[in-house]
């Protein structure tokens, strides 16, 4: 199965957002993913079987508890197939950050801006009666 296809399923996708958090005991990802998607514990086990097998995630016996936690190598899997691809957003997303950044900077002089125009000119002497 392809690392994508692993992705590709949203109650995988909620899973992994799950795990990225931390460690999760199985029951505790079970009764989440179950609430959200209206499916039952047994579909659930199945979806982490395949995270499991496909290397998207580890599982440790802690008692009579089953800990699951993000395996990086599914993972290092999709970004290694999609590192051809970055360079057609990488441009577009550096562009915007520089034109964030350019916003930012404008606000700050603009807001410099009206702070000295309410104090008036510092070196002009107020006029006393």
């Amino acid at each position: 199965m392809h690392a994508f296809d692993v992705l590709g399923d949203p109650v995988r996708r909620r899973i992994l957002e799950l795990l990225a958090e931390g460690e999760a005991p199985a029951g505790a990802v079970c009764a989440i993913v179950s609430a959200e998607f209206g499916i039952t514990q047994p579909a659930v086990s199945q979806h982490l079987r395949v995270l499991r097998e496909q290397g998207f995630a580890s599982v440790r016996v802690d008692g009579r508890r089953r800990l699951y936690a993000v395996d990086a190598r599914g993972l290092q899997q999709a970004s290694d197939w999609l590192s051809p691809f970055e360079r057609f957003w990488r441009g577009p997303l550096a562009a915007l950050g520089t034109e964030l950044k350019r916003g930012q900077r404008a606000r700050r002089l603009d807001a410099d801006d009206v702070h000295d125009r309410a104090d008036g000119p510092a070196d002009q002497p107020r006029d006393e009666e």
